[in-house]
């Protein structure tokens, strides 16, 4: 006998049948790819809100040679509970090669 209570139609789904972070992470980078045109190559944070979800992602905005000089950005990302986006705005700007400088806690 098989315990179907906690079984969803999708993959990585939680048990009340809403998106799991894997696929609110999948479907965030895909659609910010979409709106933007710019590749989302990471998401460097997320967090679930009562609202839904936060995310912040790291996307390439300009490729240079060598690749230590490309412009990368982050991308502030507000999603819906079910995962589709809301809103973006970009919050920071920076070459792939240079590291945040230190900030004192």
């Amino acid at each position: 006998m098989t315990d179907t209570s906690r079984k969803t139609d999708k993959p990585n789904a939680q048990a009340d049948g809403a998106p799991g972070p894997i696929q609110v992470l999948r479907h965030a980078r895909e659609q910010l790819t979409e709106l933007t045109g710019l590749t989302a190559e990471s998401v460097s944070s997320f967090e679930r809100t009562e609202d839904g979800w936060e995310l912040e992602v790291e996307v390439l905005e300009l490729a240079r040679v060598p690749d230590t000089m490309s412009l990368l950005a982050t991308y502030a990302v507000t999603l819906e509970p079910g995962g589709d986006l809301t809103g973006y705005r970009r919050v920071r700007r920076y070459e792939r090669g240079r590291a945040d400088p230190h900030r004192g806690g």
